[in-house]
């Protein structure tokens, strides 16, 4: 199986033999690679029952939980870092999720969709329809997702809440956009301090 572009370059941003706890896990394919690359310790939050099961058949820990609540029970920096990858876009409140994350980790490693692709500009423009593209491929009555986000509006957040970028990585399909990302990029990763 072909590793994804967005999990590579997470990989990439993670030290060696850290602790990350994953949000939003879904099959646990990062944290695998994590393991197997980084020889991280992980684990990971999921809600989705089958999406825990596929993770505990990898052998990958793993608990069934809410991430908007989940971090509670965690003591301050328990964690090198927290990803949330593809998952923060289905939170309803994540000035506080990030901010909880940042409290039990030194770093937050965030990806999401960039609804401000050209792609998606051009379908709302043109059709006049909600766009369903390969970073958003979900009609909008059965999106998991509460909000679309841009980069440059994830830029904006950012500067709001006095976060630090220390490095963002923007996607095109299959490679790095490194011009224009708020228009030619479908994806972006950051990672965060305080």
């Amino acid at each position: 199986m072909k590793e994804r572009l967005d999990h590579r370059l997470i990989c990439r941003m993670v030290d060696s033999k850290s602790q990350v706890l994953d949000l939003g896990c879904g099959d646990g394919d990062l944290m695998a690679l994590l393991v197997r690359e980084k020889n991280a310790s992980v684990q990971g939050i999921e809600l989705d029952g089958e999406a825990v099961h596929r993770c505990v058949e990898k052998g990958l820990t793993v608990f069934q939980g809410d991430i908007q609540t989940g971090l509670a029970d965690y003591p301050d920096q328990a964690f090198d870092v927290v990803i949330l990858n593809q998952s923060m876009q289905e939170v309803k409140t994540v000035d506080i999720v990030i901010g909880e994350a940042l409290r039990v980790a030194k770093r937050v490693i965030v990806g999401f969709p960039n609804f401000a692709h050209i792609r998606s500009r051009s379908t709302l423009f043109f059709q006049g329809k909600t766009p369903v593209t390969p970073s958003l491929p979900y009609y909008w009555y059965e999106t998991p997702n509460v909000r679309f986000l841009s980069i440059r509006d994830f830029d904006d957040f950012c500067r709001i809440k006095g976060l630090q970028v220390k490095d963002a990585v923007y996607l095109g399909t299959d490679k790095v956009v490194r011009y224009f990302p708020n228009l030619l990029a479908r994806n972006a990763i950051y990672a965060l301090t305080k």
